[in-house]
């Protein structure tokens, strides 16, 4: 570049006032930014995509995903940051005066602030140890629910009603995830006391045989039927336990679909469901005798009660 070009680029480049020179800066930083948003958006998104692709694992496919949330949330939070400092520069603010300020200020909120603090160190071990993932049905902080979105500082849970929880994750002590690898379906059955226990028992396996070989629910049943046996003799029935291996988030329709096809099957083999039953005790002298108990039946079918008779006779009309 000659003496004469530069000389003209310098008179040009003095048309322009401090003012205007550093609004081009800034709306250069913040394309930038902007930028590099997008940029940092679209490589963590490619890579999750490389990633899921190479693997079978739906687990692990879930557990990528929530990652690649989180990880573009971080990337977007630091990349504000760094750009709003750069723009007080431009501004003429020093940044090293706020930044002292803001430690000390930082300390001072840190007390008022525990619980977020506390929200976000929370919500990375829950990321790191994989506790829980978009998709799984869990129950934490005293909510249950599908997992909607996880991050650094709330739980976002969505109920069977609709109902959708946010959960800050200083608040959660035990996570109970109830679609990790496999579900077990458990079913507690309820027959009368006079029916044959072993011919129940082998009613419920016919039918639970009968699922695995059907089309839909084949594939969500991942062993035979186990069956635990007597779990209770409750007031009315003898409860029989039984339970499914399921896929994950399945266990729900198996023991639905395997209670509707039972009561069928039972209805074929005669086997009894019970009622609940109650027995009325009208106590005992102490010679042993016990005393009558008198009962009145409602008039549901055109019979008269006691009252009624007695009433019917002395009036004849």
């Amino acid at each position: 570049m000659d003496i004469t070009a530069f000389d003209s680029l310098l008179t040009a480049g003095s048309q322009f006032s401090p003012v205007m020179i550093a609004g081009l800066r800034i709306t250069l930083i913040l394309v930038l930014a902007w930028v590099g948003v997008r940029f940092s958006h679209r490589l963590i998104r490619g890579f999750r995509v490389y990633v899921t692709s190479n693997t079978s694992d739906g687990e692990e496919v879930k557990r990528i995903e929530t990652l690649g949330r989180v990880f573009r949330y971080i990337a977007s939070v630091v990349i504000s940051l760094v750009t709003g400092i750069l723009v007080l520069g431009e501004l003429g603010v020093s940044v090293a005066p706020i930044l002292g300020a803001a430690g000390v200020v930082g300390v001072a909120v840190g007390f008022g602030a525990q619980s977020l603090v506390k929200d976000y160190f929370t919500g990375f071990f829950l990321l790191l140890e994989n506790q829980m993932r978009q998709g799984d049905v869990v129950e934490a902080g005293g909510k249950a629910g599908v997992v909607e979105e996880i991050t650094l500082r709330y739980l976002r849970m969505r109920d069977y009603s609709g109902n959708v929880h946010f959960v800050p994750n200083g608040s959660i002590t035990t996570v109970t995830n109830m679609t990790r690898g496999f579900a077990q379906a458990v079913v507690d059955v309820g027959v009368a006391y006079r029916e044959n226990l072993d011919a129940a028992m082998n009613v419920m396996r016919e039918v639970g045989a009968g699922m695995r070989t059907d089309p839909v629910f084949g594939p969500k049943i991942l062993d035979d039927l186990e069956i635990a046996g007597v779990e209770q003799w409750a007031d009315s029935a003898v409860i029989l336990r039984c339970r499914f291996k399921v896929a994950p988030i399945e266990q729900w329709n198996v023991r639905r679909e395997f209670l509707r096809r039972l009561k069928f099957a039972f209805d074929n083999a005669g086997i009894e469901i019970p009622f609940p039953h109650l027995t009325l005790y009208a106590g005992q002298a102490k010679d042993g005798s016990a005393p009558s108990l008198p009962i009145k039946l409602e008039n549901t079918a055109g019979i008269l009660t006691d009252k009624q008779e007695n009433t019917a006779k002395e009036d004849p009309r």
